[in-house]
């Protein structure tokens, strides 16, 4: 892989696991959990059904936004192919939405109202009617205004990608940072909903540490260092073996 998918799958794993624990996704995950599995709120507190009766629904609900994403992800890898000939601009460009998305995480803990909770009741109403297929493309289209800063980011990233395959990993890897943590209340309800409460507890710190990190990977794209590193990176896991991005 010859573009910059190396060093920055973490960082779309970890934008979107912080996507997962912000106030207005998951106060929402046992209610799409129960919506997509047919299972109360009630007996998913205590424990009272099987593991396969939440999970298999909830891996269909997980494929389905992940494959809106994907598909997101690939349209900016597409948009970004279209402007090679501007590439230096581009990649400017999508280092200056970084940092200003990053700035916004930055800005969360200091203005309330970046950090409030959203409650769609009526769409959590009927996300269960048509299964969890389409509870997960309803997911991925009607969260977008509330992940926003999260999906930007690494779509502005994805648009600097060289192919739509490096494009669509980028997404795939933050689609995994919102499904893991959503599997795991599916399997272990009660002890995962406890750990990611006490993470969303904390939710500010996480954000502003995220913002922080963003705005770092903001400037390496727009000064063009980042391109170095990801070399870097690939000789270094070359040299141990390791690196599992070769063949994309």
């Amino acid at each position: 892989m010859s573009g910059g998918v190396d060093t920055t799958v973490l960082a779309a794993f970890a934008v979107g696991f912080v996507s997962f624990i912000s106030p207005c996704v998951l106060p929402l995950v046992p209610g799409y959990l129960s919506a997509v599995s047919g299972v109360s709120v009630g007996e998913l507190q205590r424990g009272e059904r099987s593991t396969f009766a939440l999970l298999a629904p909830a891996l269909a609900f997980c494929l389905s936004f992940t494959v809106v994403f994907i598909a997101l992800g690939m349209t900016a890898t597409g948009l970004g192919s279209a402007l090679q000939d501007s590439r230096g601009t581009l990649d400017k460009l999508a280092g200056g939405v970084i940092i200003a998305l990053g700035l916004l995480f930055v800005l969360t803990p200091l203005v309330p109202k970046l950090s409030r909770e959203w409650r769609p009741d009526a769409l959590l109403a009927r996300a269960g009617s048509g299964g969890p297929l389409i509870a997960g493309a309803a997911f991925a289209f009607a969260w977008t205004p509330c992940i926003g800063p999260t999906l930007g980011a690494i779509l502005a990233a994805a648009a600097t990608q060289d192919t739509v395959g490096e494009g669509a990993v980028l997404l795939a890897c933050y689609s995994l940072g919102l499904a893991i943590p959503f599997l795991l209340c599916a399997v272990a309800f009660t002890r995962a909903w406890g750990a990611f409460r006490w993470l969303r507890d904390r939710y500010l710190l996480i954000t502003a540490v995220s913002g922080v990190v963003l705005i770092a990977m903001g400037v390496l794209l727009l000064t063009g260092e980042l391109t170095r590193l990801n070399g870097e990176a690939q000789q270094a896991l070359e040299s141990l073996g390791l690196n599992v991005f070769d063949e994309l």
